[in-house]
């Protein structure tokens, strides 16, 4: 809830600008679906509810599903300049773990073709202006290329993660390789999806800590628009204790 009302605070805010043409009074929205904090919100500054047999809309909350069935390449919809939605199709890209791993690396790849100075690398080759997440592989698919570097540090402690899963549901530490046979082992006599993919990071243990303990700092940014990109970033940060 605290979320939805904060990225709500967020999209209001930023509508000032990105709808500057059409009077705040004028502005006409649409939801599928009738959360409150969502609805008080939209009728408390007079805007107009509209039907979902409109287009000339100026705000639209939609799930992930009701975005993907607008924007396809069969219906060629394309967002207005006085128009915001609050999932961007493909948006997964970013928020699936296994996903945004990718395209760190492939970011990565494409400033080193560049001669982009931010790939510059120190003596340990670890570079120096790129290096924001641990070393990261995607299981099943790079398990022999994670057997390779695990070898290298065999006391190394690693952290395993389901892509598609949030609030900590399904991780835990290995540090030997029997115990990462030993899960994949016991998963398929669970019957568990055999095409569930898992990160695995190195784990970091020696993490900035605040009165001794670990932490997650959580910054909300939102993004109206890709082409250009325009981001707002809100002030207030998040600390959240994780060892409770």
């Amino acid at each position: 809830m605290l979320i939805i009302l904060m990225f709500v605070i967020l999209l209001i805010t930023s509508s000032c600008v990105t709808i500057s043409q059409v009077k705040m009074s004028k502005v006409k929205w649409l939801a599928d679906n009738e959360k409150s904090v969502l609805v008080n919100n939209f009728e408390k500054r007079g805007w107009i509810r509209g039907t979902s047999e409109e287009e000339d809309w100026n705000f639209f909350w939609t799930s992930v599903q009701t975005t993907r069935c607008i924007f396809n390449l069969d219906s060629g919809y394309r967002l207005g300049d006085d128009q915001l939605i609050n999932h961007f199709p493909n948006h997964y890209e970013l928020t699936r773990k296994d996903l945004l791993v990718k395209n760190i690396k492939r970011y990565r790849k494409e400033l080193e073709k560049e001669n982009s100075p931010l790939t510059e690398k120190d003596e340990n080759c670890r570079y120096m202006h790129l290096d924001f997440i641990p070393v990261t592989y995607i299981l099943p698919a790079d398990y022999n290329i994670f057997v390779e570097e695990f070898r290298k540090n065999p006391t190394s402690t690693w952290i395993m993660k389901p892509n598609a899963k949030a609030r900590g549901i399904g991780i835990f530490l290995i540090n030997k390789l029997s115990q990462l046979k030993k899960w994949s082992r016991d998963s398929r006599q669970m019957g568990h999806n055999p095409k569930d993919t898992y990160v695995i990071s190195k784990y970091i243990d020696n993490p900035h800590l605040i009165g001794g303990k670990k932490y997650d700092l959580r910054l909300y940014v939102l993004v109206t628009s890709y082409r250009p990109l325009k981001a707002f970033i809100y002030r207030l940060r998040l600390c959240v204790d994780t060892t409770a």
